[in-house]
């Protein structure tokens, strides 16, 4: 039996992850949160000592960085799992020099990424679309990073490039799709407007 999967997107500071939060209360089930984050400074570590303080007492939480499909398919009927979020574990995976790719540069900072390891990572998107068949719910947070400046660097414009790649994957694969501006939640998924062809 597949599960139900909510694709939240938003901005920088847009509200997305409280209304992802609000929908996992709202399902009423079991709720497992994954975070993606790797804590590399204290401004780090203070964003989710906020997050964390926020969430209820009886959530399980499970710190995980790139094998996130993994703790999904883990899962069960009846659980709900809540991926904070997608960019961070993009970045994870681009910027992981052990992906399974011979030939994948050892440092990104002034070289493009294989277009094998961005291949690689849209089947992870593929992937983790398609992980609810345990019959489990997800809730998918990731950031619209298409709506600012064009990145100065090449690997940031890569980076850019991949996560609206991803973000069609998993919308393409959601049940309910929102888009989060301001604290508002916009539902664009499904629509009862026009369809695109």
């Amino acid at each position: 039996m597949k599960g139900k999967m909510i694709l939240v997107l938003g901005g920088a500071r847009s509200g997305k992850s409280d209304f992802a939060e609000r929908q996992a209360v709202q399902l009423g089930k079991r709720v497992v949160y994954i975070a993606t984050s790797a804590v590399k400074d204290g401004e780090m570590a203070e964003r989710v000592q906020k997050h964390q303080a926020r969430r209820p007492a009886s959530w399980e939480t499970v710190e995980e960085e790139k094998n996130v499909i993994d703790v999904i398919r883990r899962g069960h009927k009846g659980d709900v799992y809540l991926l904070d979020c997608v960019t961070l574990w993009i970045t994870n995976l681009l910027l992981d020099e052990c992906t399974p790719l011979p030939d994948a540069p050892a440092s990104y900072e002034d070289v493009p990424v294989s277009s094998e390891k961005e291949a690689w990572i849209l089947k992870q998107a593929n992937l983790l679309g398609d992980s609810v068949s345990n019959g489990a719910d997800l809730i998918v947070v990731s950031n619209e990073t298409g709506l600012g400046l064009v990145p100065e660097y090449p690997l940031g414009r890569v980076f850019r490039d991949l996560t609206g790649k991803v973000n069609q994957i998993l919308a393409s694969k959601a049940e309910e799709v929102y888009f989060v501006i301001a604290g508002l939640p916009l539902r664009i998924k499904p629509f009862a407007g026009l369809k695109m062809e």
